[in-house]
């Protein structure tokens, strides 16, 4: 199924839901049109049975997301964006399924955040990220985690220059999983995403909690809640189901509960 509005489409391919800005001529700026897309797709993903993990791309080869539309911004002389100007998961919206950024071309400003935001990134060769706002005196306040995915010297650099990293330092710093040719990049996402759809789906929402767990708090607290977040999937019927499942060498047939 796709949704009906033409700059930001949502459609479901074996339990994969691809959120794609359709805006290529703009290079996806986030104008209005596309910020109220990605917010209806990010509820719409959440409440929606038949997909199992969110893919993030950008329609054309060119741009994933190159940012805020400035143009627009100029016009309503945007000051402080307010919390909820843009969909940042985890932040001002709760997606406890997996989400995959598929960045397709240059992801700069809000395209870097979207990218940021989602749980793993798969880059095509031609890809390139940066925190552009320091060259157009913006801010970035939403680049506080950067520290915590990359390390603290190489998120100084991002932050500071505005520079560009194309996809293999990306990936070398630990901002990107895997960097495909172009071509490739629908193809590889979508077996990535299919395999973290085949899993436990319990487990899956709980492991991706507990990946989150150190950004947050000290290692003593994070064993225990930890702890918390593991005990009803040890409970849970699907937990029965995949040691059965391998004795009687067969497929799982996992319930979610």
């Amino acid at each position: 199924m796709t949704s009906d509005n033409p700059v930001v489409t949502y459609e479901v391919v074996d339990r994969v839901a691809w959120l794609t800005i359709n805006r290529p001529d703009a290079r996806n700026a986030l104008s209005k049109d596309v910020r109220d897309g990605l917010w209806a797709g990010a509820r719409r993903f959440v409440d929606d049975e038949s997909a199992a993990v969110l893919v993030l791309t950008g329609a054309g080869e060119k741009a994933f997301c190159a940012g805020g539309d400035l143009k627009e911004m100029a016009e309503t002389s945007l000051e402080i964006p307010p919390p909820d100007f843009l969909p940042q998961f985890g932040r001002n919206v709760e997606v406890p399924k997996p989400t995959i950024a598929a960045v397709n071309g240059v992801a700069f400003a809000g395209g870097f955040l979207l990218a940021q935001q989602c749980d793993l990134v798969v880059a095509a060769d031609t890809a390139r990220f940066a925190v552009s706002e320091v060259k157009v005196g913006r801010g970035s306040p939403w680049a506080a985690p950067l520290s915590w995915l990359v390390p603290p010297r190489v998120a100084m650099e991002i932050l500071l220059t505005g520079d560009p990293l194309d996809a293999e330092r990306a990936r070398e710093v630990g901002l990107v999983n895997h960097v495909v040719p172009g071509a490739q990049l629908r193809g590889f996402t979508q077996q990535l995403a299919e395999r973290i759809a085949a899993n436990a789906p319990l487990s899956v929402a709980a492991g991706k909690r507990t990946a989150y767990l150190s950004a947050h708090c000290g290692l003593d607290d994070a064993y225990d809640r930890a702890e918390e977040i593991w005990a009803p999937v040890y409970r849970s019927r699907d937990a029965q189901e995949g040691p059965a499942a391998f004795r009687e060498k067969r497929a799982p047939v996992w319930k979610g509960r």
